[in-house]
C-alpha cells in the first residue's frame, strides 16, 4: 500500500514520527521547472533501522539523487519516512531498495538513484545501490562523494 499525498499536512504544523514505514506519509509538490532536466539530491548521514534478527541498530549514509518530473518531494515528509526506519527490522538490502521504490512511485521522477552506505555488521560493510534505468543523456550526474569503507566518519 502506498501512502502519499499532494495535500500538503505536515510542512508548517507539528507531527510526530511515524512508527513504521507502512504508515509514513510521503508528500510531494508540484515541480516548477518540470520542463529542465536537472538533478536533485537528498543526503542523510544518520539514516537507522534495525536488524531483523538482533534487534540492534544498524546505521547508514543514505544517498538520494534524481531527476525530477512533475513532482519534488516534500523534504519534511522525506525525513519523516526516513526516521520511521529507526525502529523497523529489515536487511540493508530492503531498506535501500525500498527506499528507491516508493520514492519513484510517489514521484514518478525522469530518473532516480539510491545509494545505501551501510557501516560494518560482522565487520563486513554492505553498500547497496539501486535505479530505475539508465541516466538521461545530458544528465549532470556528481559522484555521491562517499568513498569505500575505511572508518567512514
Amino acid at each position: 500500500m502506498t501512502h502519499y499525498t499532494d495535500n500538503l499536512s505536515q510542512l508548517g504544523a507539528q507531527t510526530a514520527a511515524p512508527t513504521s514505514p507502512e504508515t509514513a506519509v510521503l508528500e510531494r509538490v508540484p515541480n516548477p521547472h518540470a520542463d529542465t532536466l536537472y538533478l536533485a539530491r537528498f543526503t542523510a548521514p544518520e539514516f537507522t533501522s534495525l536488524c531483523p534478527v538482533t534487534g540492534q541498530p544498524d546505521f547508514a549514509h543514505i544517498v538520494i539523487d534524481y531527476a525530477p518530473g512533475d513532482w519534488l518531494v516534500e523534504s519534511k515528509s522525506l525525513k519523516l519516512y526516513l526516521t520511521s526506519f529507526r525502529n523497523h527490522g529489515a536487511f540493508h538490502e530492503d531498506c535501500t531498495v525500498a527506499i528507491g521504490r516508493r520514492l519513484a512511485d510517489l514521484l514518478e521522477p525522469k530518473w532516480l538513484r539510491i545509494g545505501g552506505y551501510w557501516y560494518p555488521r560482522g565487520g563486513i560493510p554492505i553498500d547497496v545501490f539501486w535505479q530505475t534505468g539508465p541516466a538521461p543523456e545530458g544528465l549532470w550526474l556528481p559522484d555521491q562523494g562517499v568513498p569505500t569503507y575505511r572508518g567512514r566518519g
